[in-house]
């Protein structure tokens, strides 16, 4: 039987039950397996793949929508891989073509490597901040802990304070990811101050790291002293993607051990900023959900 040319091959929303074929995708391109990630990102976003003709996934994208369900006011694409058998034959092109389609009228957002930012570029995505990410054993500074903000492990009680707070600084309803956070992360905990949650950060495990996100604070100061709170519970390494606009937080980070290792390209479709307020977000849960 002659094979199919990839032109012609369905594009089919992926299930849970891809999770596997999601993790030899990245395999295939050398990223690791990412398996505690993938299922977060098909549970409560929706995946777009290719079948190749030889078995497996030719291509595949994730992506999470935030907003109301029948009118997402935002979606964030990731985790756009090509197999490397398929590369440079406009697999992902086409797959990315698919996507901006069936999403419509809602603004999209990603974030773009190197190599993936002049295929945005060709389909309308505009450039509009960058963000660094961080890895390294962190080193606690003689200074302690940011004076006045005190933070404690997230109860079930203090959900509907976080979904409030992370609505109002993330500038959409995530209420189907932020409820995940619990059972995805080995740590959740919040700053107070007089009994009020002014911030939140998650630790969740990726391979042999701990990604710090989402990172949600009223300022550096309550920043630092979440980040500070999961390193002093984890012997992990940290990794974490951080806005490039707070260059205080990325110097003390860096003062602690953590040290730059790429930096990602922040871009938009039909919007020209992201809504919601970057003054109090610092990182996101992960580049592939916004």
């Amino acid at each position: 039987m002659p094979t199919p040319p990839l032109a012609t091959l369905p594009i089919r929303r992926l299930t849970f039950r891809d999770l596997s074929a999601c993790a030899d995708l990245s395999e295939d391109r050398g990223w690791p397996r990412e398996e505690h990630k993938w299922g977060l990102l098909l549970s409560a976003g929706k995946g777009y793949g290719i079948d190749g003709p030889d078995g497996g996934l030719a291509s595949a994208c994730v992506v999470t929508e935030y907003g109301a369900r029948e009118q997402p006011s935002l979606g964030a694409i990731g985790m756009v891989l090509v197999a490397e058998r398929h590369a440079r034959q406009g697999v992902g092109r086409r797959l990315m073509h698919h996507v901006v389609s069936t999403m419509d009228s809602t603004p999209l957002t990603l974030y773009a490597t190197p190599n993936g930012r002049p295929l945005y570029e060709e389909l309308g995505f505009k450039v509009i901040g960058r963000a660094e990410m961080l890895r390294g054993h962190f080193v606690p500074g003689a200074d302690g802990p940011a004076a006045g903000v005190s933070t404690r492990s997230a109860t079930a009680e203090d959900l509907p304070a976080l979904l409030r707070l992370d609505e109002e600084v993330f500038g959409a309803d995530r209420t189907h990811i932020v409820t995940r956070l619990p059972a995805f992360a080995d740590q959740l905990r919040v700053a107070e101050e007089d009994g009020r949650i002014i911030g939140y950060a998650a630790a969740w495990p990726n391979m042999n790291t701990h990604v710090v996100g989402p990172l949600i604070a009223r300022d550096t100061p309550t920043a630092t002293a979440l980040v500070a709170s999961l390193a002093a519970r984890t012997d992990r390494p940290l990794r974490t993607d951080i806005d490039v606009r707070h260059e205080e937080l990325l110097a003390w980070a860096k003062a602690r051990g953590l040290e730059s290792v790429a930096f990602n390209t922040v871009m938009t479709y039909g919007i020209t900023e992201l809504p919601g307020d970057w003054t109090r977000r610092f990182a996101p849960v992960t580049v592939a959900a916004g």
